[in-house]
């Protein structure tokens, strides 16, 4: 499934950023958000006769999201591929053509399933791959592209780490619900807002991050629907699902957080936030040397798919880029951005911008 960002909006992306790089706010009070982080907190400081928590180990005993065990034996028979002239277009990344030929990016992997009824549907159960909480569960098959599909939360060194399941048969997961690894979560399914054949029902299997807890602020400002707050699609940013399986194989129970240290940066974009961004209140780890001050630019360091592997302060020249702009690329790896299916960043006459879907996806971000 490919994460869609092209939202409607009513105001032209380059102004809504303007806006919010001014601190502009909507006049029309919202709901409070709905909280990302349904785990505990860590413990800051323990007490002076106990030595400190040690920290999660939400991987420790990982499994695999339905009984399919050769996701990373190299067999593309066990995926569900979009094309099935193109066997690796189930994989992640830029691995699809869609109208006239673009590169098309997708989210996560699509596992086929191992067993079907005497009709054809499938009957794999879908578990939970490590401990965490529910954090999300959308039992309508027909408002989002990925059908009915929960999120789960789990708790890393890096800070709340997402999987999702989606195009679910059917749901037994509630929200706040604590699992185990393997606990069920439901059946492999084909539902979608668009049309899946049932012959090519499959799990969409996702593991990120979460970009903004007021992502649904941004989201309402916006008037679009369906709103699914700060779950939705459009919030949530992952990673290769097979290269952190594989790596866990290598380096069992290693956190994502050091996972995502070993992940190439496809752009690195300056820009001057009109207050600290959420994406490292929620996940210190990420953020490197001397802590955001107000009126700071920042630089960040994203993959392909705009997931932020890292930020910092920016340095005296790259804050003066920002000058006559509200943002600068400032480097690009070519071999990372691979063909840019996510089209977040497109070439120019004077080095690289963020197309219309960068600017609202770096909207939402920095909201």
């Amino acid at each position: 499934m490919q994460k869609h960002l092209n939202f409607s909006c009513r105001r032209p992306a380059a102004a809504a950023i303007a806006l919010l790089l001014a601190g502009c706010r909507s006049e029309t009070p919202l709901p409070p958000p709905q909280p990302l982080t349904m785990l505990p907190e860590p413990v800051a400081l323990a007490p002076a006769n106990r030595p400190p928590e040690p920290p999660p180990q939400p991987w420790k005993q990982l499994v695999y999201p339905t009984a399919q065990t050769r996701l990373i034996a190299g067999d593309l028979r066990v995926f569900t591929p979009a094309n099935p002239a193109r066997l690796d277009s189930g994989l992640f990344g830029t691995v699809r053509t869609g109208a006239k030929g673009q590169p098309r990016f997708h989210e996560g992997i699509d596992i086929a399933p191992l067993q079907r009824d005497r009709r054809g549907a499938p009957t794999d159960e879908v578990r939970a791959v490590a401990a965490g909480v529910v954090g999300f569960v959308n039992p309508v098959a027909g408002n989002s592209s990925y059908g009915k599909y929960v999120v789960v939360l789990h708790q890393d060194p890096a800070g709340a780490v997402y999987t999702l399941y989606a195009h679910l048969a059917s749901v037994v997961a509630r929200t706040g619900q604590a699992v185990q690894p393997g606990t069920p979560l439901g059946v492999l399914g084909h539902t979608s807002s668009s049309a899946i054949p049932r012959e090519r029902a499959h799990l969409h299997f996702e593991i990120g991050l979460l970009n903004n807890e007021r992502f649904v602020y941004w989201y309402r400002a916006q008037k679009l629907k369906p709103d699914h707050g700060n779950f939705h699609g459009g919030n949530l940013t992952g990673v290769d699902p097979l290269a952190f399986l594989r790596w866990q194989h290598a380096q069992p129970g290693g956190s994502f957080r050091d996972f995502l240290a070993l992940q190439p940066a496809a752009f690195q974009l300056a820009v001057t936030p009109a207050h600290a961004l959420d994406f490292f209140r929620r996940y210190p780890a990420l953020w490197e040397g001397a802590a955001w001050r107000a009126g700071a630019t920042v630089v960040l360091s994203c993959a392909e798919n705009g997931l932020p592997l890292k930020g910092r302060l920016a340095t005296e020249a790259e804050g003066l880029a920002l000058r006559r702009t509200k943002y600068a690329i400032t480097g690009l790896n070519a071999a990372a951005l691979g063909r840019n299916g996510s089209h977040l960043v497109a070439p120019a006459r004077q080095g690289w911008l963020l197309t219309s879907t960068g600017e609202r996806w770096l909207s939402a971000l920095v909201y």
